[in-house]
């Protein structure tokens, strides 16, 4: 694990043009294991690695605070970056420890903070002059911007600020007073609909002056689910908190194993990072779907396109049993929905179909629009269901066949995501005639 220097001098690193860590001091190398990476490896230090790029972008020495986490503390210091030609040097000087933040699911045994998880995880961190150092890859993900781009730039070419109701705007009349400040309201410039409510507190630097903002920015739609009691239970926040972080690393790692980020790698050893990103992103959107409301984000969705990103995730599994999965639908299918609920829907119809069929049967996926609705419906060849099962299915932790295995969650989930769209997943089957579930949302 890291430990502290022995000296008060700096620890020392340097960062290639690439943001590889290709010379460290041993305890900011340390550090750099404890983050799961080594010497020679991209910067797994994420406050670090960001005020690293923000110098070798702006091409001058830029000082910030950081926070790195190493196995058993956090470790709080100052970061000087200087550019050198293509490599950007380090000094980290202040060094201390301190004890780590609360576990995610500290709040489940009645410890730690209260705070809505999901909200802290959409980070922000400017300076002096507002331009970013950082930015949390959920709240680039929301904004629909590449988080490193968006390094150097300023807060405001990100969001248009909105006065409050007595005409000021709490963001400009913090950093003016150079004190922290909350409720600034303030829109995406790429995606002007959607409203957030941007919160600060000042950070400073090593001689005590102001240094710029560490800050969140909470969607309107989620600070209101907040305030209704009963809405989300806190153990559904902390259980999607704890569960989301590790499944981000490992999609992030597939991607990086896909990509050959690491250098040289076998085709089929590549191929299967595409899989293991794509399992990944599935259980994202299933632990999402138990603890967030989609109807907070319908927008126009294409049908046909997300039902072949289902496919694609299921093939693997088709192919086993031999299974063949038939989708008659080339054009686009527009409907009102929201993607993630709508493959989430999709995967659990298919996956279910594909269990349910005999080996080398077939599993067919047919398309249909009316002048409101839209729809699509996955059928098999399996033993079909009983109508005194038909209804009792849709109930959570009900199966058709209790001998088969599975929790009862999917087409209760998926009936309830489909209802908060407008929506409806229906079912039409017969004994020895298979089974036709029917996904129908509003027509776009």
């Amino acid at each position: 694990m890291a430990s502290v220097p022995s000296e008060p001098r700096p620890v020392l690193g340097r960062v290639d043009k690439t943001g590889r860590l290709i010379s460290a001091d041993p305890a900011l190398e340390a550090l750099q294991r404890d983050a799961g990476s080594e010497l020679g490896h991209t910067l797994a230090l994420p406050q670090i690695a960001a005020i690293a790029e923000l110098a070798r972008k702006l091409g001058i020495p830029v000082a910030r605070p950081a926070i790195a986490a190493s196995l058993e503390r956090d470790v709080e210091m100052w970061v000087n970056a200087t550019p050198e030609g293509d490599e950007v040097a380090l000094s980290l000087e202040g060094w201390t420890e301190r004890s780590p933040a609360a576990p995610r699911l500290a709040s489940l045994l009645g410890r730690g903070s209260d705070v809505d998880a999901s909200a802290s995880r959409r980070e922000w961190t400017a300076d002096e002059e507002l331009r970013l150092i950082s930015i949390s890859a959920e709240l680039a993900e929301e904004l629909g911007i590449d988080a490193t781009e968006a390094v150097g730039q300023p807060l405001t070419r990100l969001f248009r600020l909105e006065e409050d109701e007595t005409g000021e705007m709490p963001l400009i009349s913090a950093l003016a007073a150079r004190r922290g400040f909350s409720g600034q309201r303030a829109r995406g410039r790429k995606d002007g609909e959607r409203t957030v409510i941007l919160s600060g507190e000042v950070v400073t630097g090593s001689g005590g002056g102001f240094a710029g903002f560490r800050g969140t920015a909470e969607s309107e739609a989620t600070k209101a689910l907040r305030t209704e009691a009963g809405r989300t239970s806190a153990f559904d926040r902390a259980l999607d908190e704890a569960l989301r972080s590790p499944l981000d690393r490992i999609i992030e790692s597939a991607e990086r194993i896909v990509e050959r980020a690491d250098g040289p790698l076998r085709s089929d050893y590549a191929s299967y990072g595409t899989d293991i990103a794509a399992a990944a992103r599935h259980l994202l959107s299933v632990i999402r779907s138990m603890s967030e409301d989609p109807s907070q984000g319908h927008r126009t969705v294409d049908l046909a396109d997300l039902a072949g990103e289902a496919l694609v995730m299921l093939e693997s599994i088709a192919e086993e049993r031999g299974i063949k999965l038939q989708a008659g639908q080339a054009e686009p299918l527009l409907a009102s929905g929201e993607d993630r609920a709508v493959i989430q829907i999709l995967v659990n119809l298919i996956g279910n179909a594909v269990r349910h069929s005999p080996e080398g049967g077939k599993v067919g996926l047919v398309f249909a629009k009316t002048a409101g609705t839209a729809s699509v419906t996955v059928s098999d060849e399996g033993p079909g269901i009983d109508p005194a099962d038909q209804q009792r299915i849709f109930e959570r932790f009900e199966r058709a066949d209790q001998k088969t295995s599975g929790t009862g969650l999917g087409l209760a989930i998926s009936r309830r995501l489909a209802r908060s769209m407008g929506g409806d997943v229906t079912l039409e089957s017969a004994p020895g005639e298979g089974a036709r579930f029917t996904l129908t949302l509003p027509a776009a």
